[in-house]
């Protein structure tokens, strides 16, 4: 709606008003503002509901310490594991270099070195020479050893147990065995087969 006209005065008036807060503005010329002039409010759209919230704080990234402590007892059993298979391994090449020392020697029954041997004697005697102790009779070393492998899974300077549990040799690898037989015969060296794998009982790993 028009003003009130005057030719020597001009003036507008508006009042916005901005959320709650009124500002006017007015405009003027020569005079005051003359009764009956309109004045207009305008009002300001809402802020705009869809505006992007604030972000959250960002939490400092910690790493899980558990992780790393686990692998690290675990690479620590292996090792301690693969250091005494080494050990072990160190002192069967030593028991099968004693026995092999002994080849040709009479087989005496009850006899356990250095010059004659019976079976149980010589592998006694071989282990004992690389540091490891076992009973002295095939029937004291079976139930002593702990350690049972098979056939399948002989390492050398196991000891092969056959007749029941009665005769006893150390396995040299290469499917060979070295055993005091017999009265009458002297230590040698067998092959792995025939009354061996025949009369098999089972085989143990001293040392471990």
């Amino acid at each position: 709606m028009p003003l009130s006209a005057n030719p020597t005065t001009l003036l507008r008036a508006a009042c916005v008003t901005l959320g709650s807060a009124a500002l006017t503005l007015s405009l003027t010329g020569f005079g005051a503002l003359p009764a009956g002039a309109v004045t207009g409010t305008v009002t300001a759209p809402p802020p705009d509901s869809t505006a992007i919230p604030p972000e959250p704080p960002v939490t400092a990234f910690t790493p899980y310490a558990g992780g790393a402590a686990t692998a690290s007892t675990a690479e620590a059993s292996v090792n301690t594991k693969l250091t005494k298979a080494a050990v072990q391994q160190e002192k069967a090449e030593l028991a099968i270099k004693v026995a092999k020392k002994q080849i040709g020697d009479p087989y005496v029954w009850g006899a356990t070195g250095p010059r004659s041997f019976d079976c149980s004697g010589l592998v006694q005697f071989a282990w004992r020479k690389a540091g490891v102790k076992i009973p002295r009779t095939t029937w004291s070393m079976l139930n002593a050893v702990k350690k049972k492998v098979s056939l399948a899974r002989l390492k050398p300077g196991d000891l092969i147990f056959t007749s029941g549990g009665g005769h006893v040799g150390m396995y040299i690898g290469n499917k060979k065995v070295i055993n005091a037989p017999h009265s009458g015969a002297v230590v040698r060296v067998d092959r792995l087969k025939g009354y061996w794998r025949s009369n098999f009982v089972t085989a143990v790993r001293p040392g471990v």
